[in-house]
């Protein structure tokens, strides 16, 4: 079925429809809310904030811009509020979970499989030192996979100040990994 036709059903209340036209946009939705959020219970959080604002504020989308770039707004939206709580009630940020299950592979894949743990997690972390515009604008663009004009309605900036963010975030996320690379001596 097309976006405008589930898009109609879903704001005359039909859940079946609100379901199918947010599942084609899950990965990307809960990838922003991860990304934003750097562990996964908090972005749980932030997915099921997120699915509830969207289903209440369905009648709020005015259709100019894609139903997927509304989603993502309110997805970012969502997930930055659970961040500024967290910092509010905490001085501590742990971005490590060691209560998730840790899937057991077989010895010869075992030091892929820890590359590319420690990769993720090298990548969640330098995420998270970046300032708050420049984490989103990431986000958004390498996870969301937003356009840079969408990307600047959602900030409320020039496109130039996108791209800009953009490169800056880049270059620091870049210099972080360096950095967390020579110390572990990778």
């Amino acid at each position: 079925m097309d976006e405008a036709r589930l898009l109609l059903q879903a704001r005359n209340g039909d859940q079946h429809a609100f379901a199918e036209l947010v599942g084609a946009h899950r990965t990307h939705v809960w990838a922003v809310c991860l990304n934003i959020c750097s562990n996964p219970h908090d972005a749980e959080d932030a997915l099921q904030n997120t699915l509830v604002a969207a289903w209440q504020n369905l009648h709020k989308f005015r259709g100019e811009s894609k139903f997927s770039t509304w989603l993502h707004r309110v997805a970012a939206n969502n997930a930055l509020m659970v961040v500024r709580r967290r910092k509010a009630n905490t001085t501590i940020t742990d971005f490590t979970d060691p209560d998730q299950p840790i899937q057991l592979v077989d010895d010869t894949h075992q030091s892929a499989f820890d590359d590319q743990i420690a990769l993720r997690d090298a990548v969640r972390d330098a995420l998270a030192q970046l300032p708050e515009d420049f984490r989103e604008a990431v986000v958004l663009r390498e996870f969301g996979d937003l356009t840079y004009a969408d990307i600047a309605a959602h900030q409320g900036v020039g496109v130039q100040t996108v791209k800009s963010r953009l490169n800056r975030a880049r270059t620091q996320l870049a210099e972080l990994l360096r950095d967390t690379a020579a110390a572990t001596g990778q």
